[in-house]
């Protein structure tokens, strides 16, 4: 079994004085880690019954895809404002300095389907909050919150209470 937390390199003071940036490239840099924590996210996967997988931008993509291919699942991509060539809905949301806004193309979602989201890491919630909303908005059903990292002490959970929620690497 491969020991995550000896893996991710933590960057003090980044990307502001007294954030501990929880950095996964080294996770991706090394074969055998890398699968690893891929069949970690594939197993929590195993007792959710769901459709579809939507990956935020960009580290959602380097989970959600591989995920996707495995289990023979098609992927939806979250982006920013203003980065997909079809017609898009959007949701903004509230960030520390400001105000983001997510997109996904509209036909992406079928009513009544299945989703997991998954992603990097779960911090304060927001973000995957906006793209619960953003797919439940367009018919979906979100059935499970899957992260690769959860930053405890941020409490993202509180604010995605009611939804089903794995994390595999907890500090």
């Amino acid at each position: 079994m491969v020991d995550f937390t000896k893996i991710i390199r933590t960057i003090p003071d980044f990307p502001e004085k007294g954030v501990l940036f929880r950095d996964i490239t080294t996770i991706l840099q090394e074969p055998e880690a890398l699968r690893a924590a891929i069949d970690a996210l594939d197993k929590s996967l195993e007792k959710i019954d769901f459709d579809i997988i939507v990956g935020p931008e960009s580290r959602g993509f380097i989970f959600g895809v591989p995920l996707a291919y495995n289990l023979n699942k098609g992927f939806i991509p979250i982006r920013k404002k203003g980065k997909l060539p079809y017609k898009t809905i959007s949701k903004e949301y509230e960030l520390e300095y400001g105000k983001a806004t997510i997109e996904m193309h509209i036909d992406s979602i079928k009513p009544g389907q299945k989703v997991v989201i998954v992603d990097d890491l779960l911090a304060t919630g927001g973000t995957c909050k906006a793209i619960c909303e953003l797919i439940e908005e367009a018919g979906g059903e979100v059935v499970s919150l899957n992260f690769f990292i959860e930053l405890l002490g941020l409490n993202g959970r509180e604010k995605l209470e009611g939804y089903n929620i794995e994390s595999i690497v907890k500090y």
